[in-house]
């Protein structure tokens, strides 16, 4: 059996490990799996999956072999075409499709791609669905109580039809207008696009609210999405920010939705940052629903000492967007997000959007009158140490006494001042050793000492 889905959808290189054939048999599934739901519950429409894309040359392959898959199965497709993913949350949520398809591999480099699926709720589509999906690419799929040894094809008029909606798109760019609580006019607003789904929305949004824009990296030719761009590689925007004299910029990923930010004075301001300036601003408004933040246990110690000095509460999950919601929608809360520039607002979407966690903190500007820089002082991000360890089991690694003594020695040592991370890759024989403390030097000495005992105990594959 294959393991094709992690935490955000089916990834990997177009072509050899994510395929058109892999393509084509996601949506004959999905397109079959939501005809028969509505059948069995005596309706007899046929169901209705929105799709869009990024910028990359194999967008378009994964695009059409997957309408081939929903339309044979008998869905209507809604194409959307190049789009952000939240905008294809947004649309599935709001306009009651039964599920959303984005075709992107994200910050990954343009030869890559990926299917994410959505549901109806706009959420990220749940795992019993997706290992279904699985099992059907494997041939053992077995639903509505028999096997499925091939699905029925369409025929005649329940064959489905492709709708243009790019209109739909529009009414995204529209929703993101009206969230604007302020004027802009009189802002000089850099904006890095990754010459990814970015790059026909954001600059639209931000003239619409008046302000005067410097854009980069707006110009997709199907191979340049995420080279030397967006907010991967954000130090092209750092020099525009500079060069230009701008007030603020802001850096998306290749499907927009992530966001990092860049001072008035060049520095870059992370999702952790994003997070305490947008927390407090709700705190101090009443709007902190719990006086929570959701967190992954990845955001910087200096985040956390910067959120007990506010009297602002926290939740760490593990690392990814789909585990931030889950706490988010499971607790009520109203904020959260990654150190990478996912950030959720529960209140206006169901995903990490850039777009609008750019608006967000220009709202925060525009309400303190104050620039990001002054905003960010407060919050003193500690220096850090990643260790990447190829192991030969990384469960043998992680339940080894003699390891697990180190990092609690090192805990010990940094309690107050710091913190160690001990975890497993999710998708590599690798262990990862992450230290944050008040110096450089600290850092390597604490995680030096986990990282030799794991080489002392032959954990570490050379």
């Amino acid at each position: 059996m294959g393991k094709y889905f992690g935490t955000d959808g089916f990834r990997g290189e177009a072509n050899r490990t994510l395929t058109a054939d892999h393509a084509y048999k996601v949506g004959r599934f999905l397109g079959w799996y939501y005809g028969e739901r509505k059948r069995r519950a005596g309706d007899e429409s046929a169901p209705r999956i929105v799709i869009g894309k990024d910028t990359r040359r194999s967008s378009y392959m994964f695009e059409y072999t997957l309408i081939a898959g929903l339309t044979a199965s008998g869905a209507d497709a809604y194409m959307m075409h190049v789009t952000t993913t939240p905008s294809v949350a947004y649309l599935t949520r709001v306009d009651a499709f039964d599920c959303g398809i984005m075709i992107s591999a994200s910050h990954n480099p343009y030869y890559d791609n990926g299917i994410k699926l959505i549901n109806s709720r706009g959420e990220k589509l749940e795992e019993e669905t997706i290992l279904l999906i699985e099992d059907y690419i494997d041939g053992k799929l077995e639903v509505f109580g028999k096997k499925q040894s091939e699905l029925p094809y369409a025929t005649r008029d329940k064959i489905g039809k492709t709708v243009d909606y790019a209109s739909g798109r529009n009414r995204y760019i529209g929703y993101l207008i009206s969230l604007g609580m302020y004027s802009f006019r009189g802002m000089k607003v850099g904006l890095d696009c990754a010459n990814g789904s970015a790059w026909n929305i954001a600059k639209s949004v931000f003239e619409a609210l008046g302000a005067t824009t410097y854009v980069i990296n707006a110009d997709p030719d199907g191979l340049n999405i995420n080279a030397d761009a967006g907010s991967t590689h954000i130090e092209g925007l750092q020099k525009l920010v500079r060069e230009k004299g701008l007030d603020v910029g802001f850096a998306y990923d290749g499907d927009a939705d992530r966001c990092l930010c860049v001072d008035e004075n060049g520095n870059v301001v992370s999702g952790d940052l994003i997070l305490y300036i947008y927390g407090l601003y709700m705190k101090e408004r009443g709007k902190l629903i719990s006086n929570t933040v959701v967190t992954t246990v990845m955001s910087n110690y200096g985040l956390y000492k910067a959120f007990d000095k506010a009297d602002i509460g926290y939740v760490k999950t593990p690392v990814g967007d789909k585990y931030v919601y889950e706490q988010m929608a499971a607790n009520g809360y109203r904020l959260g997000g990654e150190e990478s520039g996912h950030i959720i607002f529960s209140k206006y979407a169901t995903t990490g959007d850039g777009i609008l966690t750019s608006l967000k903190i220009m709202e925060v500007i525009m309400a303190k009158k104050t620039t990001l820089g002054k905003l960010c002082e407060p919050v003193t991000v500690y220096p850090q140490v990643l260790v990447n360890l190829r192991v030969a089991d990384k469960e043998a690694a992680l339940t080894d006494s003699d390891v697990k003594a180190a990092v609690r020695k090192a805990e010990k040592a940094l309690e107050g001042s710091g913190r160690i991370l001990f975890r497993a890759s999710g998708t590599e024989p690798v262990v990862r050793v992450m230290v944050e403390a008040e110096t450089d030097e600290i850092c390597r000495i604490r995680a030096d000492e986990v990282v030799q005992v794991l080489r002392k105990k032959g954990h570490v594959v050379s």
